[in-house]
């Protein structure tokens, strides 16, 4: 955070540069920065991430492999895996976090969720001496899901051959972003784009644009109302 300009870390997952899901990504970022906000981006698949939580990243120990543990240790001592280090960073530094990705077997894809596992790190954004929930390092923070699916909108309502939408992203909103403290904003979802023609792709950019816009107002309120909680004023005792 700068000055109280939100400051917003977008982590995209899809694979293809010119999927609908890439540009709307790039539309969100834009909408914020136009809103007054500072953007960093990570493109997982653009930077070549690696997915899995293994032994191999932490010092080698007697008995079991436990990633918690090794998690907390590596967090205290110092020696968690430099891009994990960075990217983690650059998750704390975040007033919002964007989590973009295309709707896979009705969850995140693989990429994603293993970027979760080894950057959400045990002792560092939750657990430790941080608690869980509203006691977690990330309370206060703004979260949201930017999300494409392969099915209409009429496949996620109630009734529907998928169910409600809000169903599938359950585990993500309570399970990942409220555990470690974010506020979940309602989530971004376009669906079917696959299915639009052109004019359709540009009105859901256009409707992805226009609730960034609105979404970036909301986030400023809420840094400056954390700013203003966390300013201690000490009285003059002289």
């Amino acid at each position: 955070m700068s000055a109280l300009r939100p400051h917003v870390l977008i982590v995209h997952a899809h694979p293809e540069p010119g999927s609908f899901s890439s540009s709307q990504a790039t539309v969100a970022a834009k909408a914020l920065l136009g809103a007054g906000c500072t953007v960093d981006t990570l493109d997982l698949h653009d930077d070549r991430w690696q997915p899995v939580l293994a032994r191999a990243e932490f010092p080698a120990t007697d008995g079991p492999f436990k990633p918690q543990a090794e998690q907390m240790r590596a967090a205290a001592d110092g020696t968690l895996d430099p891009l994990v280090r960075e990217h983690l960073d650059r998750l704390l530094g975040a007033d919002l976090l964007v989590l973009s990705f295309p709707l896979w077997w009705f969850s995140v894809p693989a990429i994603l969720k293993g970027w979760i596992d080894r950057v959400f790190v045990m002792g560092a954004v939750f657990g430790g001496e941080h608690g869980l929930f509203g006691e977690a390092a990330l309370t206060g923070r703004d979260a949201v899901l930017l999300v494409t699916t392969g099915g209409p909108r009429e496949a996620f309502e109630e009734g529907g051959a998928f169910g409600p939408m809000d169903d599938f992203l359950f585990h993500l909103r309570r399970g990942v972003l409220e555990f470690v403290g974010y506020r979940p904003l309602d989530p971004v979802v376009t669906y079917g784009p696959a299915r639009m023609d052109e004019p359709a792709r540009e009105a859901a950019l256009a409707a992805v644009h226009e609730k960034f816009t609105a979404m970036a107002e909301a986030v400023s309120e809420n840094v400056v109302r954390s700013h203003q909680s966390v300013r201690t004023v000490v009285p003059n005792r002289s």
